[in-house]
């Protein structure tokens, strides 16, 4: 499927008030493109629905928890009302953590899960479903959803074992939604993007916890991977509107998976290769055991 006229289509955008989530949507109004956008906070969504309408394009701006079910049915029926069926979909919200994996608590777990996984969920089960009746009764729709996941859903990286698990649901889960598809239709598909380090503002997005977490006491290590977090975030040379233009030239070429990074994806390999060999994880920090030992003694010293 390849998208070349986008005036007058619609796009939803979870997490739209700020980093990628907003490039995407400047890009899309600046096509002439009606927005249905969401993020959960209030300041941000208010902020950046004033600035898309400046733009001359129809924005419908909700505040809505991706995570929740019932906030976000009630979203696509807006959607639906406003604007008919969607012909992008980018679910995008996301949130980060780190620490030792078995130190996170089922708050932790419930939160990055919830809003990582369950809000891509939600935005697949309810707008799809949507997006093929439309496909159905007119031969000239085309669709498209995008899942946003992150490099750190085809690789393991140690100490942010929580982010990984929710990744790598996002990636499984998009290619499948793909392969499906492909089975009932020509006209709406699907594309995942794997973005590296990018300051989007995701490793701040502790701004957003929910009230159970706001008064947990980090770990050490949680405390380790988010000031390592904060160095590799803060150090990109790659823009969130970089990634959001790569994004639309994606979806000009039909292309499924879309890399911020391309040159990480030897890292990938590595890790295949790994698997088909059958040996044991390679140290992820073979490249760079600077890294890696700073890690090491940082996390064997004790609080």
């Amino acid at each position: 499927m390849k998208m070349q006229q986008l005036k007058g289509l619609t796009a939803v955008l979870t997490g739209a008030g700020s980093g990628f989530g907003l490039e995407v949507a400047r890009i899309a109004a600046r096509h002439g493109m009606n927005l249905a956008i969401v993020d959960v906070q209030q300041d941000a969504l208010d902020k950046a629905h004033a600035e898309l309408t400046q733009m001359g394009v129809q924005v419908l701006a909700k505040k809505v928890d991706v995570s929740h079910a019932d906030e976000m049915a009630a979203f696509a029926d807006a959607v639906k009302a406003r604007f008919g069926a969607p012909n992008f979909v980018f679910n995008n919200a996301g949130v980060g953590a780190g620490g030792l994996v078995w130190e996170n608590s089922v708050a932790d777990w419930e939160w990055v899960l919830g809003v990582n996984v369950w809000g891509v969920v939600h935005g697949v089960r309810l707008f799809t479903p949507m997006m093929l009746e439309a496909a159905a009764k007119d031969p000239n729709f085309q669709g498209r959803i995008v899942n946003t996941a992150s490099m750190a859903g085809l690789l393991t990286p140690p100490n942010m074992g929580i982010y990984n698990v929710s990744k790598h649901a996002v990636v499984s889960l998009s290619e499948t939604l793909y392969q499906d598809l492909k089975l009932v239709t020509d006209q709406v598909s699907a594309s995942v993007l794997c973005p590296y380090f990018v300051p989007t503002g995701i490793n701040q997005s502790h701004r957003n916890q929910p009230a159970a977490l706001a008064h947990q006491k980090p770990t050490q290590s949680q405390l380790i991977g988010q000031a390592m977090s904060d160095k590799a975030v803060g150090s990109g040379k790659v823009s969130a509107a970089d990634v959001a233009q790569m994004v639309f030239d994606a979806l000009a070429e039909d292309r499924f998976y879309i890399f911020s990074h391309p040159k990480a994806l030897g890292t990938v390999q590595t890790r295949m290769e790994d698997i088909l060999q059958i040996k044991n994880p390679t140290d992820p920090f073979v490249h760079k055991p600077e890294i890696g030992e700073g890690l090491r003694k940082a996390l064997r010293a004790g609080p």
